[in-house]
């Protein structure tokens, strides 16, 4: 047995007085965090912005002026700024109709259609711009059809401003509908009501009442598209640049392999301006999430406002059939031109083979090296994630203070920038980390793995806090009184209430990290490309029957992602435990 007397009487001869243990333990940790935090995500932020006004002549702003004395550059803003614009607008409207939908009316299989809006935002960007490339392409199901009414007519082409506007406003609408539809539901329906009954008509009530209370979630909602439409590299990579259209997420990618004496600090000092309009957007969306937050205590009404009555069945096929034709219809072309034994060959059963599903995961071994470098990082990144995530998180909960806000702060700042930015700026900061020493980072998987872990740690952060706020701090405290240890405690009480929500946020880690396309194109090298830059690399070499064969793959494996965490989840749920 361990005498406590003896141990107190040894700490005061080594003169460290018991109290002393933690204050020191306190400030060590404090410490050690306040290192990682600078390190991982400050210095590369602050080096980034040093090497976009370094020159011979010491610190300057010439590579900005240079770079806004060129026609391109103002061409690519202008692009920039049509296409988020466009796009944003489509989200905007496709988001807020399919929240009104789903909160306002009486539609059926409301659970499905909540799982079939988010398929859109769930399938990786470039996967889904294959697939639309496909559909509408002179190979796709749209020419095929149109060729029945005449031979020289031709479809719409995805390659163009009007594509590449289409394509993100459908791939992020789903942001807009989660912002707004708990908004909607969260309205009082009294408020709604006195109108009418005061002579105000539907529309009337809609402008008076709906709109102006529904506009945090929809300002939220169009920021945060706003922003992941600037960060978007995938639609416009694959769509712009066989055009010469550009944005500015591909305008720094191309200076960086377009190399030349001054490239990266032309591509630094690109990437400086689109970061400072992210973080401004940030701000921005940030306050407005803060005005719905403010209304969170208004209690969910689940229940319809409006019954379609016998609208409701073809209302409802219409929903799904729009939501079918802008997931599964693309990506059943895309499926179908993947069998094709060549491209340009009728669709028919003598011209089907699996000769490049054979090719690409048996033939080819850089495919292969592909798909176990995609696992073995998504799979590191999301344990290192799920532990650092869920302790950051824990703490931010139980010991709110300035430094756990901090903290928060820095992990959410590289998801915050676009990735081609944050990219860069790992580039520059593993590149040398100090003059004269290389630790062979830059070159190699490692820093894959150190960006995957700085720029998707946010996202099991926010999604371990949701799930240690619905736990109550007074369940600890009696777990303590009833003699229940530290592992006790989370071995039998937390982990089981907690696992839900932190696997959530572990898949959502997971699956982001497995399709990433926008930092591995920066910092990949030979032997660490990933599945996203595999199927760049194809489309970009013309090979389409690999890329769209290796994208179906893609696809196969996120819906078997998602039926095991559905089961899952339906498991929790029947053991009496809640789903976040």
């Amino acid at each position: 047995m361990i005498d406590s007397k003896k141990i107190q009487i040894a700490r005061e001869e080594v003169g460290i007085k018991p109290a002393l243990l933690p204050f020191f333990m306190k400030r060590a940790a404090i410490l050690l965090t306040v290192i990682l935090l600078v390190v991982f995500f400050i210095i590369p932020i602050a080096k980034l912005i040093y090497l976009s006004m370094q020159s011979g002549a010491g610190l300057t702003l010439t590579h900005y002026m240079e770079m806004l004395k060129q026609d391109r550059l103002w061409k690519t803003l202008k692009d920039t700024f049509v296409i988020v614009t466009g796009s944003s607008l489509l989200s905007i409207i496709l988001g807020v109709l399919s929240a009104w939908f789903i909160a306002y009316t009486d539609l059926k299989h409301k659970k499905l259609l909540h799982m079939a809006i988010l398929l859109s935002f769930i399938l990786p960007s470039y996967v889904l711009t294959l697939s639309w490339s496909s559909f509408m392409g002179t190979q796709g199901i749209v020419a095929n059809l149109l060729h029945f009414f005449n031979p020289d007519a031709k479809p719409w082409s995805m390659y163009s401003y009007g594509g590449i506007i289409f394509v993100m406003g459908i791939h992020h609408f789903p942001l807009v509908y989660l912002l707004t539809v708990d908004v909607l539901k969260k309205i009082p329906r009294d408020l709604e009501w006195a109108t009418r009954a005061s002579g105000a008509g539907r529309w009337k009530t809609f402008y008076l009442v709906t709109l102006p209370l529904s506009l945090p979630g929809l300002t939220a909602g169009g920021l945060l598209v706003f922003l992941a439409s600037l960060d978007n590299f995938g639609i416009p990579a694959f769509l712009g640049i066989p055009k010469n259209i550009s944005v500015l997420s591909t305008l720094i990618y191309e200076e960086i392999i377009g190399f030349g004496p001054s490239a990266f600090a032309r591509a630094a000092a690109l990437s400086v301006m689109l970061g400072i309009i992210a973080v401004i957007g940030t701000l921005l969306q940030w306050l407005s999430v803060k005005k719905i937050k403010a209304v969170d205590t208004v209690i969910i009404d689940n229940s319809p406002r409006h019954l379609l009555g016998k609208h409701r069945s073809w209302i409802t096929t219409a929903i799904w059939a729009f939501l079918a034709l802008i997931t599964v219809v693309p990506l059943s072309s895309m499926v179908a031109i993947s069998l094709k034994k060549a491209y340009g060959l009728p669709f028919k059963s003598i011209h089907l083979t699996f000769a490049n599903y054979h090719y690409i995961l048996l033939e080819n071994p850089k495919v292969w090296q592909s798909i176990k470098n995609s696992f073995m990082l998504s799979a590191t990144t999301l344990v290192v994630c799920l532990v650092l995530g869920s302790l950051i998180a824990y703490v931010r909960v139980r010991k709110p203070s300035w430094i756990t806000k901090t903290t928060e702060l820095a992990v959410a700042l590289p998801y915050t920038l676009p990735g081609i930015v944050f990219a860069l700026s790992m580039i520059f900061a593993w590149m040398e980390p100090v003059p004269g020493w290389n630790p062979g980072v830059y070159g190699s998987i490692r820093i894959l793995f150190i960006a995957y872990v700085c720029r998707f740690l946010i996202l099991q952060v926010r999604a371990s806090i949701t799930a240690f706020m619905q736990i109550d701090a007074s369940m600890e405290e009696a777990a303590h009184i009833f003699g229940a240890g530290f592992w006790r405690k989370w071995t039998s009480i937390l982990l089981p209430l907690l696992l839900p929500g932190l696997l959530s946020g572990a898949f959502l880690v997971f699956l982001t990290a497995f399709t990433e396309l926008t930092v591995s194109a920066l910092l990949w090298s030979t032997g660490s490309q990933t599945i996203g830059v595999t199927i760049f690399s194809f489309e970009q070499a013309g090979n389409t029957l690999y890329s769209t064969a290796l994208s179906s793959l893609i696809v196969i494996l996120i819906v078997l992602g998602m039926v095991i965490l559905h089961l899952f989840e339906k498991f929790q749920s029947k053991k009496g435990v809640q789903q976040p």
